[in-house]
């Protein structure tokens, strides 16, 4: 255990230094969208504190990150329903950061990832079935890939398997979502909070595979969306916070600093808001992996299969 000086006098040096240390492996994969200021460790405090009580005690470091729902339902973005390349390497990328953590705090981290199709499934117009097998295919490929820093959390640990996916969702809601008002008026007055929802409905505008209207009638439709999407993810963050006290919380969307949550770039991408499950792999000659929609990458490369499967691309 590392030594810490009394509750007046904060986190000894020590402590302060590893943790430091700790979020100096993060930064290089920060995602977010005020990138071009050079980062330090100490323009994150609250994530210095998230890190300290862990460090004191000596404890493994447990990271949060909600994410890996399920595949766009849009062909033009993704490969098919289950995860492939891109989950791959992003859960390799995850375990060998949790890895990197160990070399300057030994007690090591764990990252639990709190997959949250479920809870979005029907505002975002995936079947419900179709999460299952995402979920567990994401499962054996953590046991495949032998990532032993990585767990799954999603809405089966939290509710079992007694009650049906709509019912779940209504005591997510009740329990925990905010006033469809008060998040309207948030969104008007924050900048990082009104980004948050133009890159949600962007993205539901884009993964909308069938709408019977107008073009304005589909744009109306997934801003009424959006908040739904944004009402649920504060959900899903307070319920994952119930179950994982005191974790150090990651996100796969930018978060501007001074945020409670730290976003984290699972690979490279031209876009900060693309995730694996919005899109697919293109390797370039050089090695380099990008992620890209599938039009553009079957554009660019051919593509490879893995276990039968579509995977990835390979330019040139």
């Amino acid at each position: 255990m590392i030594s810490s000086t009394s509750p007046h006098s904060g986190p000894s040096t020590d402590v302060r230094a590893v943790c430091a240390a700790v979020l100096a492996t993060l930064l290089p994969y920060r995602r977010a969208l005020d990138a071009a200021h050079e980062d330090a460790p100490e323009a994150f405090p609250a994530q210095l504190r998230q890190l300290a009580a862990p460090v004191a005690a000596g404890a493994p470091i447990l990271f949060t990150l909600p994410g890996f729902p399920c595949k766009s339902p849009n062909p033009a973005k993704v490969l098919g329903r289950l995860p492939d390349e891109g989950e791959r390497l992003a859960l390799r990328f995850l375990d060998a950061l949790c890895a990197r953590v160990a070399a300057v705090h030994p007690p090591g981290a764990r990252v639990v990832i709190c997959s949250d199709g479920h809870v979005f499934s029907d505002l975002i117009g995936v079947p419900d079935p179709h999460i299952d097998a995402y979920a567990d295919a994401l499962r054996a490929l953590i046991r495949a890939e032998g990532l032993t820093r990585l767990d799954v959390f999603d809405l089966r640990e939290v509710y079992g398997d007694g009650l049906s996916h709509d019912d779940k969702r209504a005591l997510v809601d009740a329990d925990h979502a905010p006033e469809l008002e008060s998040l309207r008026s948030l969104t008007r007055s924050d900048l990082s909070t009104r980004r948050l929802y133009q890159g949600i409905t962007r993205f539901l505008f884009e993964d909308t595979a069938a709408f019977a209207g107008t073009r304005s009638a589909l744009q109306r439709d997934c801003r009424r969306r959006a908040y739904g999407v944004m009402r649920r993810s504060s959900a899903w963050g307070a319920l994952v916070d119930v179950h994982h006290p005191g974790a150090f919380r990651l996100s796969i969307h930018p978060q501007p600093r001074g945020s409670a949550k730290f976003g984290i770039r699972l690979l490279d991408a031209p876009d900060v808001w693309l995730t694996p499950w919005h899109s697919c792999v293109l390797e370039h000659p050089d090695g380099r992996r990008e992620l890209m929609h599938r039009a553009a990458a079957e554009r660019l490369g051919r593509p490879v299969l893995r276990e039968g499967r579509p995977s990835h691309f390979v330019a040139g």
